[in-house]
């Protein structure tokens, strides 16, 4: 029986050294039914010219603007025929046989539309990595996190989190993604640019009736901050597509609850920033809930999906991670969730 086709597209800006240090470990995949493309968004360095010279076997799509994650991927999968997309960034050292496992597992569970390996940080092998870790989750107020990553902690990889689980969302570090799916819900949202957009398409496909996945069996190390260092920026729309997620996905019940109270605890965030010295967090937020309210006064597009309470879904801890963090001080993911 013929495999599957599997595109790994690599979406690059700017990413001639992480091309050249990472795309062997993706060439030497053992899956066979495959194709590897690097997804050009307009970068200004030698990136094309170095993987035309050096790796003649991979595609090149070239994109006439920096378009983000989320617009970029929307451009280059839309060019790209395969059972399956493999959205890889540029960051990462995979194992020979990550794609097997995961391939396998949707092959025969039709209703898995996203999967995700487990992500170990590129730099400590040791540890889970912040991306993405073995498997996203959100809770009940829209924080997410992940099983092995909660805010800025990573634990120590210890097995702990090695089965094969529903999750609420996938990374977009190294996201399996069945195609027809993706293109049934018309893909990321392009206005979040970058950050987020793939929590939004999970919660999209669970709403729709698909699952999200994660399978540690696959594994990859990534670097992680790769192609948007953190700071202002990354504060920004960390924030500003948060709170848009929110507004597009919860119930109407819910919003009029959980938007508002989100508001405030992104203000108290803020605040905190400010008193130990952080001026550009301060700013980041306050830019963040500026362009918010600036959207929906414009009249923010949302979908015409069935709503479902957010607790309803796979992969949500019906209560506050912000609350078990900071206040309960735990900072591992089975102290909050699996002994709530």
């Amino acid at each position: 029986m013929s495999q599957p086709s599997v595109a790994i597209v690599i979406l690059n800006y700017n990413g001639q050294k992480h091309l050249q240090k990472f795309l062997p470990s993706v060439l030497g995949s053992t899956y066979h039914n495959k194709r590897i493309i690097v997804a050009d968004n307009a970068s200004t360095d030698d990136s094309i010219t170095y993987v035309k010279e050096n790796f003649p076997a991979v595609e090149i799509l070239i994109n006439k603007q920096n378009d983000g994650f989320a617009g970029g991927y929307n451009w280059a999968l839309k060019l790209v025929e395969s059972d399956y997309y493999v959205l890889l960034n540029s960051d990462v050292v995979v194992t020979s046989d990550w794609i097997e496992p995961i391939i396998n597992l949707m092959e025969i569970d039709k209703q898995i539309a996203a999967c995700q390996p487990k992500l170990i940080a590129f730099h400590n092998r040791k540890l889970l990595e912040y991306a993405g870790a073995s498997g996203g989750w959100i809770d009940k107020l829209g924080y997410p996190f992940s099983r092995g990553r909660i805010f800025d902690v990573l634990e120590e990889d210890k097995r702990q989190y090695d089965d094969i689980q529903d999750i609420f969302w996938a990374s977009g570090a190294a996201m399996f993604v069945r195609s027809g799916v993706f293109h049934e819900l018309n893909g990321f949202d392009a206005s979040f640019f970058a950050h987020q957009e793939e929590i939004d398409l999970c919660w999209r496909m669970q709403l729709s009736g698909y699952k999200i996945k994660v399978i540690p069996q696959s594994v990859v190390y990534h670097v992680g901050a790769g192609t948007l260092p953190r700071g202002g920026k990354k504060v920004f729309l960390n924030f500003r597509n948060n709170l848009l997620m929110l507004s597009k996905n919860l119930t109407y019940q819910e919003k009029f609850i959980i938007i508002p109270f989100r508001f405030l605890l992104d203000a108290i965030s803020a605040w905190k920033g400010l008193f130990h010295g952080d001026l550009y967090f301060f700013t980041a937020i306050c830019k963040a809930h500026a362009a918010v309210l600036y959207i929906w006064i414009g009249g923010y597009k949302t979908h015409s999906l069935p709503r479902k309470p957010i607790k309803q879904l796979s992969g949500v801890y019906a209560g506050c991670v912000v609350y078990q963090y900071f206040i309960k001080k735990k900072q591992y993911f089975s102290e909050i969730v699996e002994n709530k």
